[in-house]
């Protein structure tokens, strides 16, 4: 059960984000965090039954190089529609409530630009964030190196602590006849499920899923478990991998 609203203004005023954004604790770091379940105060009187307790706010982040699919996992999450045109993003924000296990939370999904002129407006959307979902194209072998050589060692560098699930896209490109000519002309081939995983395992991701958002295959998974790694933490462990390259 999702209700869904889109929080946002237009692409264009994107770059009103606050410049207080990157305050934190040093250069480059940001109050990202897990957030737990906040309460409703209470009346005082005896006789009336205490506030309900608020619903639950997680911010999922998605990340990524440009093209990969981010925000047709998104739209095709929020509308169950895909969209019929690419349009690139700058910066985007929806809002959808979501069951998960029995427990409704507001869920916040922030699409993000992964082009590289964007790269300092991108990270001031990073600040609260309570899960990242880090995305690459199957189908793109170099958007697949790049989760190890940028976008991990980005939201590491900035947001330790928090959660990442990895997420290739586009699963119903890997048997495509037109894909695998055009990969194979370069020398290179589709990731395979075994590749994501490894790769899940080197980053600490809690999770590896795969999608397809043309097919509607795999895509409400990947919520649902983004939500589970806010409501049932395990611990981040990165270590020295979030060195930055």
């Amino acid at each position: 059960m999702m209700t869904v609203a889109r929080i946002s203004g237009p692409r264009c005023r994107s770059t009103r984000l606050s410049s207080r954004a990157g305050q934190g604790r040093g250069p480059g770091h940001y109050d990202c965090r897990r957030v737990t379940a906040s309460r409703g105060t209470q009346n005082g009187k005896e006789a009336q039954p205490p506030a309900a307790p608020t619903m639950q706010s997680i911010k999922c982040v998605v990340v990524g190089d440009g093209a990969v699919g981010k925000t047709c996992l998104l739209i095709c999450y929020t509308t169950n529609a895909f969209p019929k045109e690419y349009i690139p993003t700058v910066f985007d924000n929806y809002s959808a409530q979501s069951a998960v296990d029995g427990r409704t939370v507001n869920l916040n999904l922030w699409d993000t630009a992964g082009q590289e002129e964007y790269d300092r407006l991108r990270t001031l959307s990073y600040p609260q964030t309570n899960v990242f979902v880090i995305c690459f194209s199957i189908a793109s072998p170099p958007s697949y190196e790049n989760v190890r050589h940028k976008w991990h060692p980005e939201v590491c560098h900035h947001c330790p602590d928090v959660p990442i699930l990895l997420v290739g896209t586009k699963k119903d490109l890997r048997a495509q006849p037109d894909t695998l000519r055009r990969l194979k002309e370069q020398g290179q081939a589709p990731i395979t499920p075994q590749q994501g995983q490894a790769l899940a395992k080197q980053i600490h991701a809690v999770r590896y899923l795969e999608c397809s958002a043309l097919q509607q295959d795999g895509v409400k998974e990947v919520f649902a478990e983004a939500v589970r790694a806010v409501l049932n933490p395990t611990p981040v462990k990165r270590g020295r991998s979030c060195v930055l390259l």
